[in-house]
């Protein structure tokens, strides 16, 4: 097993050429890959309930089979278990997967009702940023997630820490929000496409703590972006604006500008995302891992 930790960032539509160009990438040769993704459930979405993600990945002549565990964090930051290894295809090693210790409540029988439920296919361009005390990869990802005959697209980036402390994820994505149209984002494929096969989003609840508004914030914009239903959008403000209620108010002077910002024309702009990022910055760890 290894454990992934990495801040997923959703962009504008203008997002990716800016990403090419930004002066932390010009001069580094990206690797480009093109991938094709098969997420499998059970009928009743028994993985989706357990917050378990399978795939198998085509890469090449490569297939691989991976399960990922529910992430922990918020603000597009995640660390989470992820099990890969490579199969001889054309199906699943469930004699693999039956070993793994998350699935260990998992009978045969549920198991052997494992099925195809949604797809993604994307193509990555990925970059190795490495520092003396870091190493980072980075990926941007254009594609599209489908489920029968409904699409979304795909237009994200995300920076994964393969050396060092998340602080440098942190300090990189507020690098490039000088020039790239970007914000967080909370949902991972999978769950997106479990949203677009269902057709349904569900919001986490608000409360008291700050990085559960924004979290629910994050959630709201992701859905807005794949539904453009303009409610998503309004829930996303108003948890914003409960946000900047909480603790006598001292985070109103971050929620601010995201609130004014929702309604831009190339939204998500480089100001929302520097924005956001900093709010994330300032609130308590638990909404950061």
């Amino acid at each position: 097993m290894s454990q992934e930790i990495e801040l997923k960032l959703a962009l504008a539509k203008s997002g990716p050429a800016q990403l090419r160009d930004h002066p932390r990438l010009v001069g580094i040769t990206p690797r480009v890959t093109t991938l094709g993704n098969t997420y499998f459930d059970t009928p009743g979405a028994e993985l989706e309930a357990a917050r378990m993600a399978l795939r198998l990945r085509r890469d090449g002549d490569r297939l691989r089979q991976t399960l990922k565990t529910r992430g922990q964090g918020g603000g597009g930051l995640s660390t989470r278990g992820e099990w890969e290894w490579e199969v001889p295809g054309p199906g699943l090693d469930l004699r693999g997967l039956a070993a793994l210790p998350p699935m260990a409540g998992f009978s045969e029988a549920q198991l052997a009702r494992l099925a195809p439920r949604f797809a993604t296919d994307f193509r990555r361009e990925t970059w190795q940023l490495e520092e003396a005390e870091s190493h980072i990869e980075l990926a941007l990802d254009l594609g599209e997630i489908h489920a029968g005959e409904r699409r979304v697209a795909i237009r994200e980036t995300e920076l994964e820490l393969k050396r060092g402390e998340p602080e440098r994820l942190w300090a990189l994505a507020e690098a490039l929000t000088d020039h790239v149209g970007l914000r967080p984002a909370d949902t991972s494929k999978a769950e997106r496409g479990n949203a677009l096969l269902t057709g349904e989003w569900r919001l986490p609840e608000g409360g008291r703590q700050s990085s559960s508004w924004l979290h629910r914030a994050v959630i709201a914009l992701d859905a807005f972006t794949d539904t453009q239903a303009p409610a998503w959008r309004e829930a996303a403000r108003h948890a914003f604006e409960q946000l900047a209620e909480l603790d006598g108010g001292r985070y109103r002077r971050e929620v601010e500008p995201l609130v004014a910002g929702l309604n831009a024309s190339d939204w998500p702009t480089p100001a929302f995302g520097r924005a956001a990022l900093q709010l994330v910055r300032r609130l308590p760890a638990d909404a950061m891992l």
